[in-house]
């Protein structure tokens, strides 16, 4: 799996080190070294990309060996690459290598687990925008190493109407025939309610969004819709009521969880043998 684009490596490296590592200073600027990234925790594997363009960025010859790859499972204690190259390079990158790459694991890990929590249902976990500012693309490529699906990317690439578009707008039925009017990206309506559903429905939108629906509430929707539409279940739901929502019958639960309730991976790095 690759990801789309790896981005805002440089800004992450002129956020930490501004107007130069002056700790790494001390390090001769010829010594070479190598160093091992190990995990304390249990984890799936996520932001290789990002984290050899740190080092890259540094050093242009450095050498990165993976020992597990990109998207699987690891147990605690873990070897996970070695590196090889200046010494300075390894210490000044070290914090802006290992910070993505114990945050997007940390969303692949979460990710894993509400996959596995749907199989077998037919049913798909999507992300949401709940994401890190700077990281959209990055922490949505990790959802998709974890198993989950992705929603929109932005507000560009597809249209969800929500309640206040739908009071701007007047009515479910216009603001879905305004949207197909003036754009060719999938249409998703919102609802709150059994009556809003039955409006949606017959506005035929791509995918109608059940907003905290109860259990009993989302399999009467899947059976008033009788599979005219898209459905996705969201709200107040997680690791403990996922399956008993993906078997009513819906298409998608949407979970902001995945990347914004996340704890980031324990990685360490350590050196392991300098070479003036």
């Amino acid at each position: 799996m690759n990801p789309k684009k790896v981005v805002n490596v440089a800004a992450f490296l002129e956020e930490d080190i501004g107007t130069g590592d002056v700790t790494a200073a001390i390090i001769p600027e010829s010594t070479q070294a190598t160093a091992e990234i190990t995990t304390r925790e249990s984890m799936v594997l996520c932001g290789q990309p990002w984290f050899d363009e740190v080092f890259k960025a540094l050093d242009p010859d450095v050498k990165i060996n993976w020992l597990a790859a990109e998207g699987t499972s690891v147990n605690k204690d873990t070897l996970l690459c070695t590196i090889h190259g200046s010494a300075r390079a390894l210490l000044t990158g070290e914090r802006t290598a290992l910070n993505i790459l114990q945050t997007l694991s940390a969303t692949a890990t979460v990710s894993r687990q509400y996959a596995d929590a749907v199989a077998g249902s037919g049913c798909k976990v999507l992300d949401t925008r709940k994401t890190i500012p700077g990281l959209r693309d990055a922490q949505k490529y990790a959802v998709a190493c974890g198993g989950c699906y992705n929603h929109r990317i932005g507000l560009y690439d597809g249209v969800l109407i929500k309640e206040n578009h739908i009071i701007a707008a007047g009515s479910i039925a216009k603001a879905v025939q305004i949207a197909r009017a003036q754009t060719l990206t999938s249409v998703e309506v919102e609802v709150e309610s059994m009556q809003e559903l039955l409006e949606a429905i017959i506005a035929k939108p791509d995918r109608i969004m059940l907003d905290n629906f109860s259990l009993a509430d989302l399999k009467s929707a899947v059976k008033l819709n009788a599979g005219a539409v898209e459905l996705e279940a969201s709200g107040n739901i997680d690791l403990f009521n996922l399956g008993a929502v993906a078997h009513t019958g819906v298409d998608y639960i949407s979970i902001g969880a995945l990347t914004k309730h996340i704890n980031a991976i324990d990685l360490s790095m350590r050196i392991t043998l300098v070479h003036p």
